[in-house]
């Protein structure tokens, strides 16, 4: 698993879930239990598989994010 992104707004990460999910790319969330807990203190983290990585920073970049 590689790290695409971190973040404490959940809104990006949503935005960002949703472009992943509309190309078909598998993607996990990581520290939404603490990020939920403490608010801004420990950022999420957007996962995706290894073999995946430059095809999810694609479909990120063509959706001008």
């Amino acid at each position: 698993m590689t790290e695409l992104e971190r973040t404490s707004d959940p809104v990006r990460l949503s935005v960002l879930r949703s472009v992943l999910t509309d190309a078909e790319i598998d993607h996990y969330v990581f520290d939404t239990g603490a990020g939920n807990t403490w608010p801004g203190a420990i950022p999420m983290r957007l996962m995706v598989r290894d073999d995946e990585v430059e095809l999810a920073r694609r479909a990120i970049a063509e959706a001008g994010l």
